[in-house]
């Protein structure tokens, strides 16, 4: 069992409750304006055509979505966002990038920081951990919506690479470039998705138990639910006894 898409499927969960109370859209809305800098065409820019994809998916309306993208082109005020990436280690060792869209570097970076010392992690250098992931396209499908005969062609002939199964969801990885093929295979199968983006997947995972697993999700879910971060990765992974007792 996946322990990143165990992780994936607690952050959809949560991921629902944030969309009520708005915060889903403002991470959306900061990707698109991000994307939108190099090139506010979403047919000649992978990044904005996977963010759109993903705001339309959690039902925002149309025009957010353009003023977004014309924030982030500077046709309209209000697109100043710096990009940060943060890595760093969590209780027992588990490898932590933390990605953040911010309108105020100083301020994120002493709040980010505070959070990993006060759970139990420490902040490390640029490319502390990165080495132990690899950029792939991650797309979720609930577990009862397809067996695997039913998908195992399908996205192995749309360009995935592997196909994992977490309890509760399929996980589908690919190439980054083969992200639109393999999500427009689905679609036009049917199959709908739970989400889908382009992930930092850890190549291999660290098992944590008792007070360590429970340190390493808390320190993850106060990480989501800052308002400046857009991504949280780790390589932890939990028995799921233990994450049912948790819970």
């Amino acid at each position: 069992m996946s322990g990143h898409s165990k992780w994936a499927t607690i952050k959809h969960k949560k991921a629902a409750l944030d969309s009520k109370r708005g915060k889903l859209f403002t991470r959306l809305i900061k990707e698109i304006m991000i994307a939108a800098r190099t090139n506010g065409d979403p047919d000649g820019n992978p990044r904005l055509r996977t963010a759109i994809t993903a705001a339309k998916a959690v039902s925002m309306p149309n025009e957010n979505i353009q003023r977004a993208i014309k924030r982030g082109t500077g046709e309209l005020e209000g697109g100043q966002i710096d990009e940060i990436t943060f890595e760093g280690y969590g209780p027992g060792g588990a490898a932590v990038i933390v990605q953040v869209a911010t309108d105020n570097r100083n301020r994120t970076v002493s709040e980010i920081r505070h959070v990993f010392s006060k759970h139990g992690g420490n902040l490390g250098e640029v490319g502390s951990v990165m080495w132990m992931f690899d950029r792939r396209s991650q797309i979720l499908i609930e577990a009862g919506r397809a067996t695997e005969d039913q998908l195992m062609n399908l996205v192995l002939d749309a360009g995935a690479d592997d196909l994992r199964n977490d309890g509760e969801n399929w996980e589908v990885l690919s190439a980054p470039e083969a992200h639109d093929q393999v999500l427009a295979a689905l679609e036009k199968a049917g199959i709908p998705t739970v989400a889908a983006s382009i992930a930092l997947v850890p190549k291999n995972l660290i098992k944590l138990e008792g007070t360590q697993a429970r340190g390493m999700l808390k320190l993850s879910e106060v990480l989501e639910e800052h308002d400046d971060v857009q991504n949280v990765y780790s390589n932890f992974d939990i028995d799921e006894s233990e994450l049912e007792a948790m819970a």
